[in-house]
């Protein structure tokens, strides 16, 4: 797998945590040249400087804003000439239930982790074309199945997998592949970030991070997934029976579900 990432651009959006700090570490070792970018300067400064000989690329950016994506594309065209693969990492999840959420988490959600897709891609999908590369999804298991307490983020990720489903039908005669990948429960910082009923961050989780697939772990099954070219990728049991039982018995899902978030008629998780 090595070979095929060797000299490689690749773009990580948000790859400063978990699994996105997780792919750019391992694309660096593959000898890729990579491209992220986060909101933190801070972070964005100790990854450099933790690589400092490595072909490495980094802006501050908010995948949210389209000018903040549209510079990035441009300005890691201008420093590595081309974009073969683009991996919509960045994202942010929520913990609130609809009724007592403002709008605005709901639009904060779908503007990261929507939008923020659809930006990155667009600005970089000439170089992709010409270079037949790939264009990769993060999703999650709530784009198949809503979840409670996460309906701005089932939403998000939801629009995700049907926009990248149409470009993916859209590019096949380009010689692009578009894939989509849900981790299920890994070990991530989006958990601590996920924006509470009045859109401020939780800054904690009630997850037991420990029983997670870990985000290198994660990040191995995605690079694999892209150099086989695949469609979708369904990472951990839980996910890949979620994703199942959600096609063909629903009504026992939303039961099940139900009971895995709430306790005594309250959101617990």
């Amino acid at each position: 797998m090595a070979d095929f990432f060797k000299n490689k651009v690749v773009v990580v959006t948000g790859g400063t945590d978990g699994i996105g700090r997780a792919l750019v570490e391992m694309l660096l070792d593959k000898g890729a040249k990579v491209a992220t970018c986060a909101r933190n300067h801070d972070k964005l400064y100790q990854l450099q400087s933790e690589h400092p000989s490595s072909y490495l690329h980094t802006m501050v950016a908010d995948v949210s804003s389209e000018n903040d994506c549209r510079r990035f594309m441009e300005t890691t065209l201008k420093f590595y000439g081309s974009i073969d693969i683009l991996i919509n990492n960045a994202g942010i999840s929520m913990r609130a239930l609809f009724k007592e959420a403002s709008i605005d988490v709901i639009k904060q959600v779908m503007d990261i982790n929507f939008y923020g897709s659809v930006y990155c891609t667009k600005y970089a999908l000439d170089s992709i074309i010409q270079q037949k590369g790939t264009i990769v999804g993060v999703s999650s298991i709530a784009g198949y199945r809503g979840l409670p307490g996460r309906s701005g983020y089932s939403a998000s990720k939801f629009a995700l997998q049907g926009w990248l489903e149409a470009l993916r039908t859209e590019l096949m005669d380009d010689g692009v592949n578009v894939m989509w990948v849900c981790p299920g429960f890994t070990t991530s910082n989006i958990r601590n970030a996920a924006l509470n009923k009045n859109a401020e961050s939780h800054g904690e989780t009630p997850m037991d991070e420990e029983k997670m697939m870990p985000a290198d772990e994660c990040a191995r099954h995605i690079l694999k997934a892209i150099q086989k070219k695949k469609r979708t990728l369904v990472l951990t049991f839980t996910g890949k029976r979620t994703v199942f039982m959600q096609k063909f018995i629903p009504g026992l899902a939303d039961k099940l579900v139900h009971k895995f978030f709430f306790k005594n008629g309250k959101l617990v998780k």
